[in-house]
């Protein structure tokens, strides 16, 4: 049996008469830029986060580096975030040129709230929470900091669309939601696709000129902006897959219990859920000291992996300038030396996950 790290042809195969009936009538209609089908998924998708307003964009980066520049945040401003997370977090911040402050992560990967008050500086400027693997952070005590400080919140959710934290959606509890619709996503495009969520109408309503060349009305360009504009087949085959995410959701929920239940190996650190938060399992990630061996013995029984992620941003040769040692951030570095992401994905069939179970319960030092 061969068993990738991830489908994506069986997302599409599911609903492939859907997919195909809206990109017929996208490419029917003559109209392909801010039309439509973008406000329409806006629409659809604030209403399910239960957000006022939702601004689609090229991508998941753009959707970062946009929510920065449109707060205000920029050179020598710091932000905080967590060591562990994918480095367009920490892009989003630099390229408006403000500082990343690294914070550890907790067991449940993600940002360790009680290590994050002794970072905070005169300099500090907001918290980026990333919400990593489809798992809500803790959101309560990160408020409440916001708020001593007077920080502004802006959260990743690019991995967790429709993950809650005491029943509400991430990018709904911070000043600014930033999403991915990436492929590999939960709630994936079938090409780059993104956006911001906000309850501010100001906010909103800046992100929406910004993103069309700082334009308000054709040929009247208010500011210096960027081309980042959600197209409409992106947005109208969003439309499709948001009106089936529930589902998509649920059914990689009973996946990961399935493996929480069945996988038993003394060398294998499953992964747990937080008490008051959800997780939608954008990955399935175990942690092992035996990574490299369990790797190659997966591999040779056609059993795919990934790894999520092998270089921390703080030791990255694009973040070099900013002078973290490695050690710096043992958690963080220990983490980025032991986690697997184990096959996850819509689509999975019974056997197939039954396969993956046996193997990595065979496995031995």
């Amino acid at each position: 049996m061969n068993i990738l790290p991830n489908r994506l042809d069986r997302g599409f195969f599911r609903y492939q008469r859907e997919f195909e009936d809206k990109a017929l009538e996208v490419l029917r209609s003559g109209w392909y830029i801010l039309g439509r089908e973008v406000s329409s998924f806006e629409e659809e998708f604030a209403k399910y986060l239960d957000a006022k307003y939702c601004i689609g964009l090229a991508n998941g980066l753009d959707a970062l580096w946009i929510a920065f520049r449109i707060l205000g945040i920029g050179n020598g401003d710091e932000v905080i975030v967590q060591g562990n997370t994918y480095i367009a977090s920490v892009m989003g911040i630099t390229i408006n040129g403000a500082i990343p402050v690294f914070v550890e992560p907790d067991e449940y990967y993600n940002i360790d709230v009680e290590k994050i008050e002794e970072k905070i500086t005169n300099r500090t400027k907001a918290i980026l929470v990333v919400h990593l693997y489809g798992q809500a952070s803790k959101m309560d005590k990160i408020l409440d900091l916001t708020k001593k400080y007077n920080l502004r919140l802006i959260e990743d959710c690019a991995q967790s669309h429709g993950a809650c934290f005491h029943q509400r959606k991430t990018g709904t509890i911070g000043d600014i939601g930033c999403f991915s619709f990436y492929p590999s996503k939960n709630l994936g495009a079938f090409g780059d696709g993104g956006a911001i969520v906000t309850n501010d109408e100001e906010i909103a309503k800046e992100c929406r000129i910004f993103r069309n060349y700082g334009s308000e009305k054709r040929y009247y360009n208010k500011v210096v902006g960027a081309n980042s504009r959600l197209d409409e087949i992106q947005a109208g085959l969003l439309r499709v897959r948001l009106s089936h995410l529930n589902e998509l959701i649920e059914e990689r929920i009973q996946l990961s219990n399935n493996y929480l239940a069945n996988i038993h190996n003394p060398y294998i650190e499953l992964p747990t859920v937080r008490k008051g938060a959800t997780s939608v399992w954008h990955q399935f990630v175990i942690r092992t000291k035996k990574r490299d061996k369990l790797i190659e013995y997966l591999g040779n029984k056609g059993i795919g992996t990934l790894i999520h992620y092998p270089i921390p941003p703080h030791l990255s040769e694009a973040y070099r300038y900013l002078g973290i040692e490695k050690g710096s951030l043992p958690i963080t570095e220990k983490y980025a030396d032991e986690v697997l992401s184990i096959p996850l994905y819509n689509g999975m069939t019974d056997d197939e996950q039954q396969y993956v179970i046996d193997a990595i319960n065979s496995f031995k030092s």
